[in-house]
């Protein structure tokens, strides 16, 4: 099995430059012009075929074994999030409004790495391997779809036909060291719901001359929190959440409309159809018996990211060769966030793991999406070492 991980540790000021950069220069799903253009740029120095431009602002370089075999695609996302930074880092972002709160700007930079040891070791490779910079996993920001799903549109999974895929994930959730590799379903499958409940605006202080949206809006939310905890089973998972709330003008006036929104996870797909066939029963009924107009809209996000459990027990070997000194967790880690790689993996079975990545003595233990999220550049080495050697042992 090759150990990558002493590359992986002469490489890190390669690694930690580019994740600085990127975390200076930070851009939403589908402008990542500049990122994009240093990866293929990064790509094509190491002589890799690169082809740009694939789902808006992807990228994807070609990288061809010695020897025939199948095509692994290895993930890394690139777009960063709506959010005005608070770490106060020396490398915070200079973009206003703008920041890398989720570690693709490390994603990334793990990528060109992993990129620049596996070009070195080409030879040694029985296959094919795609690297994949995916934009716009955080949302569509504006478009119909997202990233995995507009690169899918644009072949990304094609000639040569991906036979095989890996992705991981730095994971504030968890400290320095662990590591988390598991069998079947580890990200839930997500939707987002829009309501809008619509009754007969009035004054304040009459409000019998009205039909109240705001407390039928009420209603509904406390009634929708009774699907998880009535109408699933309790060993089975599932999330309704509302998330946002929005009606009203002035504190005198009974609005017209309220508009909710929020999101739904679930792992199972039958425990999603449940919940959805609930989610409309209740929000109907409860707005409809107040005389208020419920309209709805569920919208599938993504399906649930499933670990094909032939890859993740290679993926599983290969940490347990060269991770000697990591906590490595298989005993089934899963989690509710949501992740586009699922259409990826539905097409091309794979393994999504996750690089433990906060450290509590130095204050980077933020959760994901904070505006002070910052992790131990540390954990860098871990993942390219991981993804690397995984590649080649899946490959050789």
């Amino acid at each position: 099995m090759p150990n990558f991980l002493p590359q992986a540790k002469q490489l890190f000021p390669y690694t930690q430059s580019l994740r600085r950069d990127f975390h200076m220069h930070p851009e939403l799903g589908f402008r990542e012009i500049r990122t994009g253009g240093i990866v293929a740029k990064e790509l094509e120095a190491l002589g890799i075929e690169v082809t740009k431009g694939v789902g808006k602002t992807g990228v994807v370089g070609f990288l061809e074994g010695s020897k025939p075999g199948p095509t692994l695609l290895l993930r890394f996302d690139m777009d960063a999030l709506p959010i005005a930074e608070e770490t106060g880092a020396e490398y915070a972002s200079q973009t206003p409004g703008v920041m890398h709160a989720c570690g693709h700007d490390g994603h990334t930079a793990i990528g060109l790495t992993v990129a620049k040891i596996l070009n070195e070791h080409k030879n040694e490779l029985a296959g094919n391997i795609k690297f994949c910079f995916q934009p716009s996993e955080e949302g569509n920001n504006g478009e119909e779809i997202g990233g995995a799903e507009m690169m899918m549109l644009d072949g990304v999974l094609d000639s040569p036909k991906v036979d095989m895929t890996l992705a991981l994930h730095l994971w504030n959730e968890k400290p320095l060291g662990w590591v988390g590799i598991a069998k079947g379903p580890v990200m839930a499958g997500g939707e987002i719901f829009n309501i809008k409940v619509t009754g007969k605006g009035g004054h304040g202080a009459i409000p019998d001359q009205a039909i109240d949206p705001v407390l039928a809006a009420a209603n509904i939310v406390t009634a929708l929190q009774s699907i998880v905890s009535r109408n699933i089973a309790p060993l089975e998972t599932a999330v309704v959440s509302v998330t946002s709330i929005h009606g009203g003008t002035a504190f005198n006036v009974i609005p017209q409309d309220v508009m909710l929104e929020g999101t739904i996870r679930t792992f199972d797909p039958g425990v999603r159809q449940r919940v959805v066939e609930r989610f409309e029963q209740i929000a109907k009924g409860v707005g409809e018996s107040m005389g208020c107009l419920v309209e709805i809209i569920v919208k599938r996000i993504t399906p649930a990211v499933v670990n094909d459990e032939t890859i993740a027990q290679k993926v599983l070997l290969t940490a347990q060769n060269i991770l000697s000194d990591s906590t490595l967790d298989s005993s089934g880690f899963t989690t509710m966030a949501a992740e586009d790689m699922a259409f990826m993996q539905e097409k091309a079975p794979g393994c999504y793991f996750f690089i433990g990545s906060n450290d509590v003595s130095r204050n980077l233990d933020h959760g994901h999406h904070h505006p002070k999220f910052d992790f131990d550049e540390e954990a860098l080495v871990r993942g390219v070492a991981l993804m690397a050697s995984a590649a080649s042992d899946i490959l050789t």
